[in-house]
């Protein structure tokens, strides 16, 4: 395969450098018909084939270039025009047909080489059609490419309406490239469009790409030009000589009576043609001329390509530098977010606890309800109780009466007074038992008054929490805030360090954990913040000044300290 490679390659070079030298002979419109246009087209179908994927049909197995060529629509949108058109071509069968009409159609628009570069550049879609070696994913194709920039000077008037693209057969006549009589400043030329087609594929910047892409135009125009005028000084060399021969001949045969008309005549004709050689030899050297101008232009690009170089390179020192500040506070972030997870946590297992000690609290109301209902129901059993006994006295007390009075039923009285006293003895049991009872329940509503309490308390503290959860929130909004002004804050911070290196010490965040003024320690709410003129670390509620200093016309956040004294300082000297 790197062999069959190798050998298109060379082919295609040797087809593409005939046609430009022949057309610049010949003419740069071409036909159909011109024998090293269709050589051309020939040499580019077999490099396109190579390595080309059999794709298995009903049919049988055939192998289509109008696949890759039809990708071409999909990457560049102008390309469309010319699929269409050979889409509605009424005598076209089959895709290889489709494949040579779009080759001859996208020659016609010279863009064939841009064509094709976009469809090398994208070797994801090319893997489909492809095999890992064929020459369109190699290093060949991006070279034949190269060579392909070249044929935009060449105008093609070609006819694929009538013809006959299904049946042809593509057979290379190797007989036309036996001669070896190509000019060295076109294949200088054409190396320099195969490198700025490498230095495209490599990477290079697009601008510099173009412009080189430019520049290699013009030179070839002029060379084309040159060519031509040399072509034309051959041709009048050539027709010098054989009026010389002419002349010549009519001395010999013409009498000595006709030697000075005819000497007249040859004068007149020698002023005509030293005429036209003066003319010739003054087009020479305009092209002589243009052409090194066109070489000091190239210089000069040259020196400007290295001047850009330069700049990418510092820009890309530049772009360096902002990722790792990038980097830093991406680090900072990521730590934010630990912290406000953690937190996060925290407040979850705070809720969950506040959760069973709500469900405990419920349980306990509940409990406390019922010895309430409990309580009720013995008050009411000792009421009962106290009526019966004020009942029982009020009869003890009749009783006695009666008793004062009635002495002959003392019998049946003190039988009357037993029964009684063990009535009473019984209900001062009940009585005791009640207390008993009431002395428990006041002890469990002691110890609810204790939950209530520490319900009240577990609800100050989830208070507490939902104001701690709040201000750190809000301490993390405020926190992304000044992280996506960080950026624009970066040029802050170099002109900052600049007045740093002048002899003052900035502070690094982790050696500093309390305000230097007020001694608070630093926290999410409570940030750190340099003072941008002693480089020392405070809190906002020091530090919420600004002020110009000379390292920085705009005004930064200083201490107050730093603020006092450039006031006295601005205020001793006005200037």
């Amino acid at each position: 395969m790197a062999m069959e490679r190798a050998n298109l390659l060379n082919m295609a070079k040797l087809s593409i450098k005939g046609l430009i030298e022949s057309a610049l002979s010949f003419g740069r419109t071409l036909d159909s018909d011109y024998p090293p246009l269709q050589q051309f087209f020939v040499v580019m179908e077999h490099c396109l084939k190579h390595g080309l994927r059999v794709k298995k049909s009903f049919l049988g197995f055939n192998k289509s270039l109008w696949g890759p060529l039809e990708l071409v629509e999909k990457l560049c949108p102008e390309a469309a025009e010319i699929s269409a058109s050979v889409r509605d071509l009424p005598g076209l069968k089959t895709p290889l047909g489709r494949a040579r009409a779009w080759l001859r159609l996208a020659l016609m628009q010279k863009r064939l080489a841009d064509y094709l570069r976009l469809l090398i550049t994208r070797k994801d879609l090319l893997s489909d059609f492809y095999e890992n070696s064929a020459l369109m994913l190699e290093e060949e194709g991006a070279v034949i490419v190269g060579l392909l920039v070249g044929l935009n000077v060449i105008d093609a008037n070609l006819c694929v309406k009538g013809e006959d693209l299904d049946s042809q057969v593509g057979v290379i006549d190797f007989s036309m490239y036996l001669k070896n009589d190509i000019d060295d400043y076109r294949t200088s030329i054409l190396d320099q469009k195969n490198y700025v087609e490498e230095l495209n594929r490599l990477g290079v910047s697009v601008a510099i790409v173009k412009l080189f892409l430019v520049i290699s135009e013009i030179f070839l125009l002029s060379c084309v030009q040159l060519a031509i005028a040399k072509n034309n000084i051959i041709k009048l060399q050539e027709e010098n000589q054989q009026l010389r021969s002419e002349n010549s001949l009519i001395l010999l045969k013409v009498t000595q009576g006709d030697v000075s008309v005819e000497r007249d005549t040859y004068k007149q004709s020698r002023q005509g043609l030293d005429e036209m050689y003066n003319e010739a030899q003054r087009q020479l050297k305009e092209e002589c001329q243009l052409r090194q101008d066109v070489e000091n232009e190239l210089v000069v690009q040259v020196s400007m390509k290295q001047e850009m170089e330069l700049a990418m390179k510092l820009l890309e020192k530049d772009i360096h530098e902002k990722q790792d500040t990038l980097i830093g506070l991406r680090h900072q972030l990521d730590e934010v977010k630990a912290i406000n997870v953690e937190m996060y946590q925290k407040m979850q297992s705070s809720d969950d606890e506040m959760k069973k000690k709500n469900n405990m609290i419920s349980r306990l109301e509940e409990k406390t309800n019922q010895i309430t209902a409990t309580m009720k129901q013995l008050e009411q059993r000792l009421q009962e109780a106290e009526r019966h006994r004020t009942s029982a006295e009020e009869g003890t007390r009749r009783f006695k009466l009666d008793f004062a009075n009635k002495a002959d039923s003392l019998q049946q009285l003190e039988t009357d007074l037993k029964i009684e006293r063990e009535w009473r003895q019984t209900l001062q049991n009940d009585l005791d038992r009640e207390r008993d009872t009431v002395s428990q329940l006041s002890t469990e509503a002691l110890q609810i008054n204790g939950l209530k309490k520490e319900f009240h308390r577990l609800q100050d503290e989830n208070i507490q929490l939902k104001t701690i959860c709040e201000d750190q929130e809000q301490a993390l909004e405020e926190l992304g805030s000044k992280l996506s002004e960080s950026k624009m804050k970066i040029e802050d911070i170099k002109e900052a360090n600049k007045a740093l290196q002048g002899g003052q010490v900035w502070l690094k965040d982790k050696e500093a954990s309390h305000c230097k003024l007020c001694e608070k320690e630093f926290s999410i709410s409570r940030r750190k913040h340099h003072c941008r003129n002693c480089g020392e670390i405070f809190c906002n509620s020091c530090s919420d000044n600004e002020l110009p200093l000379p390292a920085s016309p705009k005004p930064v956040r200083v201490c107050d300290t730093c603020h006092a004294l450039l006031l006295q300082r601005c205020s001793s000297n006005p200037t």
